[in-house]
């Protein structure tokens, strides 16, 4: 078990079990997966970028990510249906507790005057989304090799039912919510 999930179970779950006067402890809330997303709008004219994209984000993972295609066409962008304009992950298990770690402990950190990262990017359902605008401040990813700066989602998803539950959940695990 990593040492992470452990802290949940012997930290985390007791002060939630405690905060909200849960009659169950198949109510505290937990971590389900991470979603990651990088969208390449240059992928259209530039189909190494998206190569490029799909290796970063499969380094930063640790899991190798899958091509997005279009749902729908939207002739403003000049996007057909089904044309290939990004790549996600989703962790689950042992690789979502790690890379929680890792986001937490490492990469936020090191952004450049980071005073933590919003309280309010909750969707109503528990869930939190949070966007970093430039790959190369995760350590897997080698300064020299990168061709382009791209953003990246990061989607968490728990299993609270409130926004209040999801975010006391995770600032218990670490996340720094500026005041």
């Amino acid at each position: 078990m990593s040492p992470f999930k452990e802290f949940y179970q012997t930290e985390v779950m007791p002060a939630l079990f405690d905060y909200f006067n849960y009659n169950n402890v198949m109510q505290i809330p937990k971590l389900e997966k991470i979603a990651l997303n990088i969208g390449v709008g240059e992928a259209l004219q530039n189909p190494k970028a998206l190569e490029d994209a799909v290796e970063e984000l499969t380094l930063i993972a640790g899991q190798r990510a899958i091509i997005t295609h279009a749902k729908k066409a939207v002739s403003a962008f000049k996007i057909r249906e089904g044309f290939a304009i990004g790549c996600k992950v989703t962790l689950r298990q042992q690789r979502m507790y790690e890379f929680f770690n890792r986001l937490v402990n490492v990469v936020l950190p090191q952004i450049r005057d980071f005073r933590g990262v919003s309280p309010d990017a909750f969707d109503g359902r528990g869930n939190y989304s949070l966007g970093l605008t430039e790959q190369l401040i995760f350590p897997e990813i080698h300064y020299d090799k990168v061709n382009d700066i791209r953003g990246l989602n990061v989607t968490v998803v728990t299993t609270a039912p409130t926004d209040e539950e999801g975010r006391e959940l995770l600032r218990l695990l670490g996340m720094p919510f500026r005041e």
